[in-house]
């Protein structure tokens, strides 16, 4: 036999409220039949899971317990891409293995609503949620929709990234400057000034960044930068006056500056563009000299959690040494835990950057953002400041 690959891996379809995986059901991996007691290796999971993915959304992951046992079921609901979470599943079943794990993947608006929705209807929902948005998952605690989670790790968490045992942030994922590494031979502008003496004479349709009215995490850099930037408005029309082109996502923009199309993205998520730039040649990416807005994922164990014991069972894992080493060596998501010392983390990055650094408090200040008529405010001027140019 040869040596174990990973998980099993198994898809069950699912009610979007309420299901609790306990009778077989089969799922179609092109073109044939997938048991639920079939076990898969590495390769063939994820072939299985893209299906799912582009199949529906109300499929789900299910990595049934490594020892057999079906007593304890922990929920996942979360906006990381499945395939991404598998070194985390892995290693959390290596240490539990009377755990089976239900890994719905849910774009974070949706996600914040499912956990209202189930709350409110007096059922249960997941025992634990991780989302790239960060003002959501903070309006859910701040809301009532989470519990204190009394993990260990809680006490030595910094205190930006904890709030009230509720919320925690996870990632620490500075927002970077992308750039097509042959246009620069003496590398790229890396303040916000010199960018704007560069886009005096750019060539027209050569930078981009996110589209901040469907980018969620675009409009959280964009208002960071606004807080901390006076002449940001300022950029804003000199990248218009360069033709500036905007995205919904990173990677439509980090594809088109390492092919050339663009040379320059502005404040694209540094944690997708560092694992891109080990396999494109041409993509080069820096840090702001001024300064540089860092975001996180966050976590919480919503109150009707229907196994909360479990939920805090995981955050206790992703908050461990352990389980922070995965995320900033696996997943190239850089660690907030100052017990990781790897390049990617948040001690590594502070050493070296200090207060260049500026991360977004876990806080009720996040819900600043979803204020609509700010956020109408705030894109009523850059739809007229790039109109204007």
């Amino acid at each position: 036999m040869g040596p174990s690959l990973g998980p099993r891996v198994q898809l069950v379809n699912c009610p979007v409220s309420g299901a609790r995986f306990r009778r077989p059901f089969q799922a179609v991996v092109r073109g044939r039949a997938l048991c639920n007691s079939s076990a898969m290796g590495w390769k063939a999971s994820l072939a299985a899971l893209m299906f799912a993915a582009t199949a529906a959304s109300a499929e789900v992951a299910h990595f049934p317990a490594p020892d057999g046992g079906e007593d304890r079921h922990l929920r996942l609901y979360s906006s990381l891409d499945v395939h991404l979470a598998l070194p985390l599943i892995e290693g959390f079943q290596r240490l539990h293995p009377d755990i089976a794990v239900s890994y719905d993947e849910i774009l974070t608006a949706p996600l914040a609503e499912r956990v209202i929705d189930e709350t409110d209807a007096g059922g249960p929902t997941a025992d634990l949620i991780f989302s790239s948005a960060m003002d959501l998952v903070v309006k859910l605690a701040n809301d009532g929709y989470a519990r204190p989670a009394p993990v260990p790790e809680a006490a030595n968490w910094p205190r930006w990234a904890n709030w009230r045992d509720m919320a925690f942030a996870l990632t620490y994922e500075p927002g970077v400057l992308i750039y097509h590494k042959p246009s620069f031979p003496d590398g790229p502008p890396d303040t916000r000034a010199q960018l704007m003496d560069w886009l005096e004479t750019a060539p027209k349709g050569k930078i981009g960044t996110y589209d901040v009215t469907q980018s969620g995490v675009g409009y959280l850099f964009f208002l960071r930068d606004l807080e901390h930037f006076a002449d940001l408005w300022s950029l804003v029309g000199a990248m218009g006056e360069a033709g500036l082109r905007v995205f919904p996502t990173s990677q439509d923009i980090i594809a088109r500056v390492n092919s050339g199309d663009l040379l320059i993205g502005y404040n694209i998520l540094g944690s997708y563009a560092a694992d891109q730039a080990a396999q494109m040649p041409n993509l080069g990416l820096t840090l702001p000299r001024d300064f540089v807005v860092v975001v996180s994922r966050v976590s919480m164990v919503p109150r009707a959690a229907a196994n909360p014991e479990l939920g805090e069972l995981f955050l206790s894992f992703l908050m461990s040494r352990e389980g922070q080493t995965l995320l900033a060596e696996k997943l190239r998501l850089p660690a907030v835990s100052l017990e990781v010392s790897g390049s990617a983390s948040a001690g590594a990055m502070n050493r070296v950057f200090g207060d260049r650094l500026r991360p977004v408090p876990v806080s009720p200040g996040l819900l600043v953002y979803l204020d609509q008529a700010k956020r109408a405010r705030v894109l009523a001027r850059w739809r007229e400041v790039l109109d204007l140019h």
